[in-house]
């Protein structure tokens, strides 16, 4: 077992409890998304070290740092009782697919990186929408 601390991203971060659950158990939070103005602020000053991405709509995963655990929250407000019931191809909903396109768009990166993997990776990542 590798004595390496484990990495964390997260999208569409919100509050920020994915982040506090990784510290908590030991796992460095590295990079972070989210639009909403104030819970943006909080995390700043909560945690300042860890990078702020913004719009996951215009994150590309092949760009961003690779790391070994990525957690999202996507909006659900489409999937509620109390909405249309539109899911996830209602306007907030399918935000759930650029989560998807960014974990593989990151591990793809990441398995081209270290080479032998790739066509591991290449079947591991399809998936339908």
């Amino acid at each position: 077992m590798s004595n390496e601390q484990l990495t964390l991203g997260s999208l569409f971060d919100g509050s920020g409890g994915f982040l506090l659950g990784g510290v908590l158990a030991g796992i460095k939070p590295v990079w972070k998304s989210e639009i909403e103005p104030f819970p943006i602020a909080v995390k700043n000053k909560r945690f300042p070290d860890v990078k702020h991405y913004g719009d996951v709509s215009k994150l590309n995963g092949a760009e961003i740092e690779p790391v070994d655990i990525i957690t999202f929250g996507s909006p659900c407000q489409d999937m509620s009782i109390a909405g249309k019931r539109a899911g996830l191809d209602g306007s907030r909903s399918n935000l759930f697919y650029e989560a998807i396109r960014i974990v593989k768009e990151t591990a793809e990166m990441t398995a081209q990186r270290l080479g032998g993997i790739h066509q591991c990776a290449h079947y591991a990542l399809r998936a339908k929408r």
